[in-house]
């Protein structure tokens, strides 16, 4: 690994919802890609690139001002990663998991790019275990986990503890599942998947650095009028955090800032809020 000097680096998550309806929402694309630009991040992973190829990637990549990236695959739900330095890819993950993960390292930094089931806890729970001994093998002390982990932290317990609408929502839907897939343990909000990861251990930074108010991440108004949410207070009702950035601890040291962007900007860009975090590296 090639010694860096000390600067501030940017890194960004962000979901963008079945790859801007598979290209055809290119009012939603053009906006997320200017939204991001105008972030200026160094690193950015993105989840559901659907209908996506190395080049189309690249092609917008370049748009926000990076080189470099990757794409895990061409089918189903991939996830990317660009930046604006090389990126030596590590991995690419898809055994066993529900849509992968992508390994990669940037910026003297290896990155996990993880979207995790969105529909079973115990699948969430196999694929957190493959992950977990991904990053166990690696010599590398700086390390992110970050995406999409459809997973429930333990700093989020107390909030959620009122959100009984989601809980009987979960419960409906595990009940009419064919598959006998279900969100829920036990009957309750599921901790565990989450506790897999920090216990690596890794730290939340947005937990670190955010106010308890303002930690969610989905759902979005850009999803009023589907399933089911049907007006505003639905958005309020079913509201948690699902993504997050995760750094190993001596990273996470050097962390200055982290926000999930659930403003005005970014309400209708996807159905997943972006969740950005500073670095100053040494």
């Amino acid at each position: 690994m090639v010694p860096l000097m000390a600067q501030s680096i940017t890194v960004l998550s962000y979901n963008i919802w079945n790859g801007f309806d598979w290209s055809k929402d290119t009012v939603r694309h053009d906006k997320t890609v200017a939204w991001i630009k105008s972030q200026n991040p160094h690193v950015v992973a993105l989840q559901e690139l659907c209908g996506y190829t190395e080049d189309k990637l690249k092609t917008d990549a370049k748009e926000w001002g990076h080189k470099y990236s990757i794409l895990l695959k061409t089918d189903g739900y991939p996830v990317g990663l660009t930046s604006k330095r090389p990126i030596q890819l590590k991995e690419k993950v898809r055994d066993g998991m529900w849509h992968g993960m992508l390994h990669g390292e940037t910026f003297g930094v290896d990155f996990f790019v993880v979207h995790l089931s969105p529909s079973d806890v115990n699948f969430r729970i196999k694929e957190a275990d493959i992950i977990r001994k991904k990053v166990q093998n690696i010599s590398n002390e700086r390390f992110i986990l970050l995406g999409d982990f459809n997973a429930l932290s333990l700093h989020d317990k107390e909030a959620m503890k009122t959100k009984t609408a989601l809980l009987s929502q979960h419960r409906e839907s595990a009940k009419s599942n064919k598959k006998g897939h279900s969100n829920l343990r036990n009957d309750a909000f599921d901790f565990s998947v989450m506790a897999e990861f920090l216990s690596l251990p890794t730290v939340d930074v947005c937990y670190l650095l955010m106010k308890k108010r303002d930690r969610f991440s989905f759902p979005t108004p850009a999803l009023l009028g589907k399933y089911r949410y049907k007006q505003r207070q639905d958005l309020q009702t079913y509201r948690r955090r699902i993504d997050f950035i995760l750094a190993s601890p001596s990273l996470a040291k050097l962390c200055t800032a982290a926000n999930i962007y659930n403003g005005e900007n970014t309400r209708l860009l996807s159905d997943h809020y972006p969740v950005m975090a500073k670095f100053e590296l040494q």
